[in-house]
């Protein structure tokens, strides 16, 4: 049923150009993958340790400020994805035009990417990448493939009241607040609120800090499949180059915290 709504999305072949459709402030905007691979903008661009493909990678790409007509840094944008994955990215590093920058990647129908792994799709028809992410410390969640739409929405804490720690909770559960909505929101809901369809709930019925006790939630973060292997696990691990130790102990401080604030669906 899931793909079946996405599908609704972003309908393509390998023989068919793909859409992309932009909700922003200006208004609502489909491209379709020939225009943009023919955009006055649109270059090769190299993209060393690709993120999802695991090796060096070379794509057809139009940088994603070219396309963000309206928005400012202060606002908020999701990509949503055609298994469900809605990762929540602030405007100001899409918009950069120096250190790292977000370019957005096109498939050509005619010369399709490589299968991410052996019997899966591709990246395409759409893949948000970047060149030298590591100067403004972009996380793989900030790398959503199969992108099917790009929306204008309030920022998460306006749009899902559900997720904010108490007014008197401090700063390192706010922190960890923030490493929730950078690493775990595109996958996962929390008291239900949320707009992944990928991931199970973080705190409904159970917390994982509720189950998962001493070092096991710190390791099954960096590695999940180091703790539960299965062959459709789908969840990546998470380096430190990704979230460090104090992060990643931010992270789970917030979830502790949130364990004590449940709220049904």
């Amino acid at each position: 049923m899931r793909k079946a709504l996405l599908a609704l999305l972003v309908c393509f072949t390998p023989l068919h150009a793909a859409e992309l459709t932009l909700e922003l402030p200006g208004g609502t905007r489909t491209w379709d993958s020939d225009a943009l691979l023919s955009h006055p903008q649109a270059q090769e661009v190299s993209i060393p340790d690709d993120v999802s493909y695991k090796k060096d990678m070379q794509y057809r790409a139009v940088p994603l400020a070219a396309l963000l007509e309206g928005v400012t840094p202060d606002q908020h944008l999701q990509a949503v994805a055609l298994d469900g994955f809605a990762a929540e990215l602030t405007a100001a590093p899409l918009l950069a035009t120096k250190g790292a920058r977000a370019w957005l990647a096109i498939e050509d129908p005619t010369k399709p990417w490589p299968p991410l792994a052996a019997g899966k799709p591709s990246a395409g028809p759409f893949y948000l990448v970047w060149t030298e992410p590591k100067a403004a410390r972009i996380g793989p969640e900030q790398w959503p493939f199969q992108v099917a739409r790009i929306r204008y929405l309030p920022a998460v804490a306006e749009r899902f009241p559900a997720l904010l720690p108490a007014d008197n909770a401090g700063a390192e559960v706010q922190a960890g607040f923030a490493q929730f909505q950078k690493n775990c929101l595109a996958c996962h809901r929390l008291n239900g609120a949320g707009d992944a369809q990928f991931g199970p709930d973080l705190n409904i019925p159970h917390n994982p800090t509720e189950y998962l006790v001493g070092d096991f939630l710190p390791r099954y973060i960096r590695n999940p499949q180091s703790l539960r292997r299965w062959p459709q696990g789908k969840m990546p691990g998470f380096s430190k180059e990704a979230i460090t130790d104090e992060e990643l102990g931010q992270l789970i401080g917030y979830l502790k915290h949130m364990a004590g604030r449940k709220v049904s669906p």
